[in-house]
């Protein structure tokens, strides 16, 4: 969750748009071999600020140029473009493992993923994965095959099947509560998953790489993705529908056998990346807000609460995701002129919609940890089920207000009881303590072992499990002298 006034500009900004949301205009879409036509690169260049502050940004320094050079490197691989000019590469300030490219050559990663690569080949295999997407202009076909023009009715297709049924309310919340998560993405078929994955084994060639990378990275990410999972307490599997890259698991061994169908050799140049990324900041950024297990504090503009019970969050730029099996919501924030009632009742406004007459059958004053609130609550059917939305609202100020928006099945909206009453200020000295992670890069010692070493990650559990994820290595791998690792310990 970002500062006050990036929520604020965020609040009436466009719809965000991501991977599979840009098309053609009409006509023929070009074929992977073509290069980039200035339609396309008139359609990155309009998304590409939408994505960079849905996003976090994209970062500078030394870090980020290093992503620069590797990504133009392997793009100008694909054909799309003659000069290294010709594409634009982020590295965006999100704490979410994701990466993705719109038409016009525009690509992107995000800070998070970059830290689970162990050397430049994989970045260049995530980068030249992307760069198949849009050689094989598979944001096109999508979008072609949908007969769609926008992203919100993609968006209202997925969402309200998989959320709250048909209804019209339905739709539009389930499109508000998947905004603001970072979770927002259409998913590509497997086919095309695939096709970019063998696209960026070619790149890699090409450009004088390891193709085992390719396999190697997905190989990471699957890992990951089970780890955050198990100490979640959810399943493994992502939704379909909140995953751009779904199921890496199952593609590891086709992209093994792709590359090395192609042949051995090729460089990795791990050192080179690992010197590089040393540093890099880790999970959360606290100008944005920190994620401490079951825990959210963020200690620019002064709050904390805590997530129920065996549910888990996602920080976004516009807003916080809460989700669990028993219900979903968010934090955000909307204009406010000190009239929490008022407040309130354009929260459920929002909600329902331009078509809808969302309304809470009364709103409740009351008092949070010293801080004036107000709630109410309404049902709404979803499909044939009817759920309960409810709006918490909370005066920070005369001119601020932060507000809870949930969603969980009638008679269970008491799971969210808890949080509601979790939420306080903080004060000087513990915002002051709130310390971000980042990587830092040591090289083995004699003497030293994963147990030894993963003793110094800056978690209180699972440190083994991460420090053995983070580093590519297998349940029963050790470490040999001289070997460079990675850490994530505390920005001291």
């Amino acid at each position: 969750m970002a500062r006050i006034a990036r929520i604020a500009l965020a609040a009436g900004a466009a719809p965000l748009v991501l991977i599979a949301c840009t098309g053609a205009s009409g006509g023929q879409i070009p074929s992977a071999s073509s290069p980039i036509t200035p339609a396309e690169a008139q359609q990155g260049a309009q998304y590409h600020p939408q994505l960079l502050a849905e996003f976090g940004g994209a970062m500078s320094g030394p870090q980020a140029a290093y992503v620069e050079q590797v990504g133009k490197g392997i793009a100008v691989q694909s054909g799309l473009g003659n000069a290294r000019e010709s594409f634009t590469v982020s590295l965006l300030n999100s704490s979410v493992h994701n990466a993705f490219a719109v038409p016009g050559g525009y690509i992107y990663t995000t800070r998070q993923l970059v830290t689970l690569m162990n050397n430049e080949a994989e970045l260049a295999a995530v980068l030249g994965h992307e760069v198949g997407h849009v050689a094989a202009r598979h944001s096109q076909r999508r979008q072609q095959a949908a007969q769609r023009n926008s992203i919100l009715g993609l968006l209202g297709a997925i969402g309200s099947s998989l959320l709250l049924g048909n209804s019209g309310v339905g739709d539009t919340l389930a499109r508000t509560f998947l905004q603001g998560s970072q979770l927002l993405t259409l998913r590509f078929s497997r086919k095309q998953e695939l096709e970019a994955d063998n696209l960026g084994i070619q790149y890699l060639g090409k450009a004088g790489y390891d193709r085992r990378a390719m396999a190697t990275v997905l190989a990471s990410l699957a890992a990951q993705n089970a780890l955050d999972a198990r100490l979640a307490g959810r399943n493994a599997s992502v939704p379909e529908w909140a995953s751009t890259h779904p199921d890496p698991a199952s593609r590891v061994q086709g992209a093994l056998a792709k590359a090395n169908a192609a042949g051995s050799g090729g460089v990795t140049n791990r050192d080179t990346f690992l010197s590089r990324i040393d540093g890099l900041l880790y999970g959360d950024d606290p100008a944005q807000g920190l994620i401490e297990g079951s825990a959210f504090i963020h200690p620019e503009l002064r709050f904390a609460f805590t997530a129920p019970q065996g549910f888990y969050m996602v920080n976004g730029t516009r807003a916080v995701s809460i989700q669990g099996q028993g219900g979903q919501g968010q934090l955000t924030l909307a204009p406010y002129n000190g009239d929490l009632d008022a407040y309130v009742r354009a929260a459920f406004a929002a909600l329902g919609g331009q078509n809808s007459r969302l309304a809470p059958s009364e709103v409740v004053r009351t008092t949070v940890n010293g801080l004036p609130a107000a709630y109410g609550s309404a049902r709404v059917m979803s499909g044939r089920s009817p759920v309960d939305v409810t709006v918490f609202a909370y005066e920070f100020a005369r001119d601020r207000a932060y507000h809870f928006a949930t969603i969980a099945p009638a008679g269970r909206a008491g799971v969210f009881a808890g949080m509601y009453r979790s939420m306080r200020r903080i004060g000087e000295r513990e915002a002051a303590g709130v310390v971000p992670r980042q990587i830092r890069v040591v090289t083995v010692a004699r003497g030293d072992s994963v147990a030894s070493l993963a003793r110094q990650m800056a978690y209180a559990d699972a440190q083994e499990e991460r420090f053995r994820v983070l580093n590519g290595l297998s349940a029963r791998e050790e470490v040999v002298p001289g070997q460079k690792v990675k850490l994530v310990v505390r920005a001291r």
